[in-house]
């Protein structure tokens, strides 16, 4: 429901090595990490973090709409955007982000980075599977305890893991991860508790970006189920910086996140194994 890049054989094959070194942001300004900064929630992100002052360290596979979405942020809001091409299911790209985190001072981590698959469990491919659940769970897990550790000794930050709704049903493998990832967060949260780092889980419902189209699938449902980006940014930041640990942006998602918790376990299973996509190839 949430994620913001294609399947593993349609990515660029750009190499997890920084373009460039990332600079330390003045004393003034705080400074974010955002992985999955080229499209979608990313990209919403970091712009919205650049109107707030932020200077940026901006993580993707794709290069060119990285460096052209950090010099127009660089232009308009007079920040400083680095860029650095990383793929999140390999061991030397999530070594790349940490290394920015345990090297330099990073105020808020956003772990974005996500895709999802065109087929389901028994369809997919084993290496796939494990691929997806690199990115969307082992990735987070091991850039978030990076940060916190980091945060924690220089007495504040914060952490946002983007989840999904979806974690809280039973379709396939990306609701599976997405639902370790929520668990993580809130874990990390309570050890986190009586500290001045916040760890915030966002589980988005839908969202307008380009996931549905990547995926090659009809977007579902009617117009009032589906949010904007701003929407989904603002609202997360929000509650990131009120201390919650679990984000729901949109009415109807909070609405639906109460039900899927008390609902019995037998009724989310039959509405996950009922709902699918309209496949356009």
């Amino acid at each position: 429901m949430s994620a913001e890049t294609p399947h593993p054989a349609e990515r660029s094959t750009a190499a997890a090595r920084p373009s460039t070194s990332a600079r330390p942001s003045p004393p003034s300004r705080p400074r974010a990490l955002i992985t999955g900064a080229g499209a979608g929630l990313g990209r919403g992100y970091a712009r919205s973090l650049a109107a707030d002052a932020y200077d940026l360290v901006l993580f993707g596979r794709n290069e060119t709409r990285l460096q052209d979405l950090a010099r127009r942020l660089e232009a308009e809001f007079s920040i400083r955007a680095e860029t650095i091409p990383a793929d999140l299911s390999t061991a030397e790209g999530i070594g790349a982000v940490r290394e920015v985190i345990e090297t330099s001072r990073v105020d808020l981590l956003i772990n974005n980075a996500g895709y999802g698959l065109r087929h389901g469990l028994l369809d997919s491919d084993p290496a796939e599977l494990a691929q997806l659940d690199t990115v969307l769970t082992g990735a987070v897990r091991e850039l978030s305890l990076a940060a916190a550790k980091e945060m924690r000794a220089r007495g504040r930050g914060g952490i946002v893991n983007v989840s999904s709704l979806a974690a809280l049903t039973t379709m396939g493998q990306y609701a599976a991860s997405k639902s370790s990832t929520l668990v993580f967060t809130e874990a990390l949260a309570g050890e986190l508790r009586d500290t001045p780092v916040t760890v915030t889980a966002v589980l988005p419902g839908f969202i307008r970006t380009e996931f549905h189209s990547r995926l090659g699938v009809d977007r579902p449902g009617p117009g009032w189920i589906w949010l904007d980006v701003p929407q989904v940014v603002s609202a997360s930041l929000t509650d990131a910086r009120r201390g919650r640990i679990v984000s729901i942006p949109g009415w109807q998602y909070s609405i639906a996140a109460r039900l899927a918790r008390v609902l019995p376990r037998s009724l989310v299973r039959w509405g996950s194994e009922k709902f699918s996509f309209e496949r356009k190839f």
